[in-house]
């Protein structure tokens, strides 16, 4: 295998696991429900679909033929992510949970809860 595909492969999974490992440790230590949301869908997201996007080329060096399935996961993984985290973010309006003061705007967060 040449040096240059070993090398983009390698950035890849680096950059991808610097991302999963920076969105998991935002998950962990952001205050509030709706400040952890960001960390799995924003940096989780983009860490995946480079630790796939370094799988696909890899394989389709190996096997000398295009590799779809990685190339589909990414795919379904960055449509499917907004619309989760959206879901979730509108879940959490509806059951009023709290957050933190630095976090929100008022107006933004009241003003929704008052056209029930």
């Amino acid at each position: 295998m040449p040096f240059w595909i070993e090398l983009i492969v390698s950035l890849f999974l680096l950059v991808g696991g610097v991302f999963v490992l920076l969105g998991s440790v935002g998950l962990a230590r952001l205050p509030d429900f709706y400040t952890r949301l960001h960390a799995p869908t924003k940096a989780t997201t983009l860490g995946v679909g480079c630790l796939l996007i370094g799988s696909m080329i890899l394989s389709t060096w190996v096997s000398g033929a295009l590799s779809i399935h990685e190339l589909l996961i990414t795919i379904f993984l960055f449509i499917t992510a907004p619309v989760s985290a959206h879901m979730l973010a509108k879940s959490g309006l509806h059951h009023r949970l709290k957050h933190a003061e630095k976090t929100g705007n008022p107006h933004l967060i009241e003003e929704p809860m008052h056209k029930e």
